[in-house]
């Protein structure tokens, strides 16, 4: 199956901010069952775009623009191939928790075995442990399942219900979330079990059955948990789904704290309003952003020379600016 996917972010500042620096982590992997075929991201102003890899395998993006600006907006489109993954079995061979236990002895998966920011154990994420009888089943495959499958059932899907820098336990108490939540909950579940687990960000297809209740027009996130025998393996809480060619992986890490689609800081005093439109389509159109505006064509290596006379403002304060996943 082919995906054209058109994912842009518009920052808008109410006063004029110097000095923006922004990563990007938009770019699909090129692993496995997915491959992308093609890649471009712009942005408006235009700057000079760097990339680079780091040692998850994810690609970023990062680039600065130093003169004044009111504006910016991000454009990143893919093409991407994703063919079926082989099927799973109903559960793994006889021994798989000791073949498992024997993998993560060598300390390979240490920093996906603990806590991290955002996935940490906390007495609200105890209180859902006991609920759900969390231990280990007979079979981990089957134990990761089941918990897919309760926090789907345990919890509602409420966009704007929390924040980019919500912890788990404001999603925890008003058992309600968005994707990110789910996959932190599942996350911080699954590491007290022994399995390592990492957070995907990403973007998911959806058909036109609406078998799924994430927000369309969006990013995505969902868990991984590594298992002898198979690898690993995606599960969707957010939908009870195990992961298939309709997810497409843009970057892995501990939690959310590790690959945002984008952060940045910028010099200046104001407030800032995100915008953002993605747009999953099958095929090789170009899939258009649903904004309505145009979009400019990729310039990968020229830089707009900004006057030195512009003036700067008196107030310096550094501001953060991330996306939350839906």
């Amino acid at each position: 199956m082919q995906y054209t996917i058109r994912h842009v972010t518009r920052f808008i500042y109410d006063a004029p901010i110097t000095e923006s620096v922004m990563e990007a982590r938009v770019q699909p992997r090129n692993e496995g069952p997915q491959r992308c075929v093609r890649f471009n991201l712009s942005t408006t102003p235009i700057t000079r775009v760097r990339m680079y890899q780091d040692h998850d395998g994810n690609i970023i993006h990062h680039f600065n623009i130093p003169g004044r600006l009111s504006r910016l907006t991000v454009v990143a489109d893919a093409l991407v191939e994703c063919e079926e993954a082989a099927d799973l079995p109903g559960e793994l061979a006889p021994g798989a928790w000791e073949r498992l236990d024997a993998a993560t002895s060598a300390g390979a998966f240490w920093e996906l075995m603990h806590a991290s920011p955002f996935a940490r154990s906390t007495s609200r994420l105890d209180e859902i442990a006991r609920e759900l009888e969390l231990a280990r089943g007979a079979d981990p495959l089957v134990t990761l399942r089941r918990i897919n499958k309760e926090l789907f059932e345990r919890l509602i899907y409420s966009p704007k219900s929390t924040r980019v820098d919500s912890p788990i336990d404001d999603a925890l108490e008003a058992r309600k979330g968005v994707c990110q939540d789910f996959t932190h909950i599942m996350i911080a579940l699954v590491r007290q079990l022994g399995i390592p687990c990492r957070y995907v960000s990403g973007y998911l297809f959806h058909q036109a059955d609406g078998a799924v209740r994430s927000t369309d027009g969006s990013t995505h996130a969902w868990a991984e948990a590594w298992l002898p025998d198979v690898g690993w393996i995606g599960f969707d809480p957010t939908n009870n789904l195990e992961a298939d060619h309709r997810h497409i992986r843009v970057a892995v890490g501990r939690d959310y704290a590790d690959v945002p689609p984008t952060r940045g800081v910028f010099k200046g005093s104001t407030a800032v309003r995100s915008e953002l439109s993605v747009a999953v389509r099958v095929g090789t159109t170009q899939a258009q952003s649903s904004t309505g505006h145009e979009i400019p064509t990729h310039m990968p290596w020229v830089s707009r020379e900004v006057p030195s006379t512009l003036p700067r403002p008196d107030l310096s304060q550094q501001q953060q600016q991330q996306q939350q996943q839906q």
